[in-house]
């Protein structure tokens, strides 16, 4: 038995620990680059762990001469108290993990310290000192004279982060899509601003990553120092990976190539914030002697599950060739539901998880953290318990949200200026500087509108504008709240409001009309305004306290993106429509002929299928906020999955009728990719005869034949073989 071997045996007994062939051939790699391909639910961690295990037991190599860099600091510990649970002889001489920026951040703080230049951390919330946020928002404020939102701000820094992970020079920066007013002078004044001593920095946690890249570039003997502390080094989740990232570990790993890389390609979904998934692609133009493993055996989930998202992700084009599999037995096939209105979909739920013992084993994942909002509200009402991971508790102090409210307080009292100056231009007033300064010098004895009709300078449609307002102030005093929200955005012209300024300022029209949406199921039910205002309060807080719910028996609650990592008995994933999975951006893009973001949005969607164990369910629906709306492409690709289509040949025999479907024969001169059809094209359908394609919307191509025009299924279309060129050469 060779020590191979006996290593492995040993761990058997030990752990009751297992490695299949590929795993084995990936713990045994001695020298040079590797690349570990590894689909979802193959036990990544597990293999790496019994490499530093070998390296160590085995191969008489020094812990602290292994460096092990993971994606996020819940990794780093979770691979260090596994490391430490399988060979527990170790656990005082560890290896050395730890997170990429908390490595930069060492060569950092020696690059500097070497050049006597002191520095001072901004993120977060430091007490004292410069803060990155309140330092952009007043950077912004300066520049475009007025206050950036929450949503503004994340943009914002996502393109600062994605500009410097990209390692973009400054020529490159306009073609990075924002749509912040004066984005790069804010970027410049923000540089500007962190670098004005240069005897004392102020760093961003991206700025560590930007100066160890320097250091090593630029600095002989701290590269070298980096380089001779380690000999091995592993890197996990590197499909999130940024340029910078990658460019630190080339040159920290250069003198000896001993660089183990885990990854999948196909859950690549951070691009938007500067991860190179084509990295992975071109491994091997870096790291030309590299030895490529795939693991594709699933352990995770059922062979119903396996099957379909395998299947799935092969939809993309930009991917290694791998064929996920498992020998998990099925369980239950994946449940596809279509609701006539989304609000049915969060009553689905709850009524769903009310009847499973065993809280802890469900998830329901979505796209975007707007909404969670509704499916706390009915989980609450219901008393069932939830864990958010990352919550995101914007939504209650977001701008809209306030509007509401404030327009409430006003039919309390119309007689305080300081809440009228807040919503004041948001109902259709006109009002100069002069008469608004007017009433703020006007004791506040009567109503507001009676002091702005005292005016006489006043037009007649501003008369009219103010005598309607107060009209409907009167209206909505003592009433439901839900009908209070339709009388503000209906009479006070609220919705009208929000079009003209999403127009104006670039913001999501459709996100803005989410929100009241969302406020109109909270007011559901409720009496009275007083209510409404302490439900917000009180799911504000729900959020803020889930977290104390991790270890307990609670649903949880998580985005696509924030799931990753993370399995379940059962997964609902909500919200599968056009324009949420894929977003607008994505089909744009795509129908432009880039396919790179509707790629990842591909993956997306295949993390969130396969964080399932034993049971999928994918929930859309036809109408939202009265609006009607189009499933997924991603679930009717899905269903043809599930369900081939296929047609039967009609009997030639009357005596003798067709029992079996035939499946449509191969057709090699087929369009198989959607990228290779346009509108105005002329095509052959092999059962309608020839037409002129006249629209590509969402799921559906619409195609005009001789003597009709049909709508058809794109996905069933190229998946069958069912359209080729009109003018095409014959294949012999």
């Amino acid at each position: 038995m060779n020590k191979g071997e006996s290593f492995f045996h040993r761990k058997k007994e030990q752990l009751g620990v297992q490695l299949n062939n590929v795993q084995k051939q990936a713990v045994l790699h001695r020298r040079g680059p590797l690349l570990l391909l590894a689909s979802p639910g193959s036990g990544k961690t597990t293999t790496t762990i019994m490499r530093i295990g070998y390296l160590i037991e085995e191969e008489g190599v020094h812990p602290s001469r292994i460096k092990a860099v993971t994606f996020s600091r819940a990794s780093a510990a979770d691979m260090k108290d596994r490391f430490a649970r399988f060979f527990p002889e170790q656990s005082l001489d560890t290896v050395d993990f730890s997170t990429i920026h908390s490595l930069a951040f060492q060569v950092v703080r020696d690059y500097l310290y070497k050049q006597q230049i002191s520095y001072q951390l901004i993120e977060g919330n430091q007490e004292g000192g410069p803060n990155k946020k309140q330092l952009l928002r007043q950077i912004f404020k300066s520049l475009n004279g007025e206050n950036i939102t929450e949503e503004q701000l994340e943009e914002l820094t996502t393109y600062i982060s994605y500009i410097k992970n990209k390692l973009l020079p400054r020529d490159e920066w306009d073609k990075i899509e924002c749509d912040i007013p004066l984005v790069e002078a804010i970027f410049e004044e923000y540089e500007k601003i962190k670098n004005a001593n240069h005897n004392h920095l102020l760093l961003d946690y991206d700025d560590m990553l930007t100066i160890a890249n320097d250091a090593f570039s630029n600095d002989e003997p701290i590269l070298r120092k980096y380089q001779n502390r380690y000999d091995y080094l592993l890197t996990d989740e590197s499909q999130d990976t940024s340029l910078v990232q990658h460019a630190i570990i080339e040159k920290l790993v250069k003198p000896h190539q001993n660089l183990y890389v885990v990854a999948d390609d196909d859950q690549s979904i951070y691009s938007w914030r500067g991860a190179e998934p084509k990295y992975l692609l071109d491994f091997k133009k870096v790291y030309p002697s590299a030895v490529i493993l795939k693991m594709e055996q699933n352990y995770r989930s059922s062979k119903d599950i396996v099957h379909v998202a395998n299947r799935f992700i092969k939809r993309n084009k930009n991917r290694y060739d791998k064929n996920m599999f498992t020998e998990n037995p099925n369980q239950k096939p994946i449940v596809i539901k279509e609701f006539e209105d989304y609000r049915f979909q969060a009553k689905y739920i709850v009524q769903e998880i009310d009847r499973v013992d065993e809280k802890k084993d469900v998830a329901v994942l979505y796209r975007n953290n707007s909404s969670s909002i509704n499916l706390i509200n009915e989980l609450d009402r219901s008393q069932i318990p939830f864990y958010i991971k990352d919550s995101d508790n914007r939504f209650f102090s977001h701008w809209v949200v306030k509007d509401v409210l404030n327009f409430m307080r006003m039919t309390f009292t119309d007689k305080r200026i300081d809440i009228f100056e807040q919503i004041y231009t948001k109902c259709g007033f006109f009002l100069s500087r002069e008469q608004l300064f007017g009433l703020a010098k006007k004791k506040p004895t009567e109503s507001i509108f009676d002091q702005l009709l005292q005016n006489k300078g006043l037009k007649d449609y501003q008369i009219k504008q103010i005598q309607a307002c107060k009209k409907t102030f009167q209206q909505m005093k003592g009433t439901k709240p839900l009908k209070a929200i339709k009388l503000i955005r209906n009479q006070l012209g609220y919705d009208k409001t929000l079009k003209e300024m999403s127009k104006k300022l670039g913001f999501k029209t459709d996100y803005l009309f989410g929100v009241l949406q969302t406020l109109e199921e909270i007011a559901d039910t409720l009496e009275t305004m007083e209510q409404f205002a302490e439900r917000l309060k009180h799911l504000e807080n729900l959020l803020k306290t889930s977290k104390f719910n991790k270890n307990k028996d609670a649903i949880t609650l998580s985005t696509f993106h924030s799931s990753k990592g993370l399995e379940f008995k059962k997964v609902y994933m909500i919200d599968l429509i056009e324009g949420v999975i894929p977003s607008h951006d994505e089909i744009n893009a795509y129908k432009e002929g880039n396919r790179n973001l509707m790629e990842e949005a591909v993956r997306l969607f295949y993390v969130g299928m396969t964080r399932a164990e034993q049971e999928l369910e994918l929930l859309s629906y036809k109408k939202q906020n009265g609006k009607d709306v189009t499933g997924s492409r991603f679930v009717a690709n899905v269903k043809n999955i599930i369900s081939p289509p296929v047609r039967v040949e009609k009997a030639v025999q009357k005596k003798k009728p067709v029992r079996e479907k035939t499946v449509v024969p191969y057709n090699p001169n087929a369009i198989k990719r959607g990228d290779d059809i346009e509108e105005g094209m002329a095509v052959k359908h092999r059962v309608f005869g020839h037409g002129t394609i006249l629209s590509i919307t969402g799921e559906r191509i619409e195609i005009q034949f001789q003597k009709e025009r049909k709508a058809l299924l794109l996905e069933t279309c190229l998946e069958m073989g069912l359209l080729e060129p009109a003018d095409v050469v014959k294949v012999k």
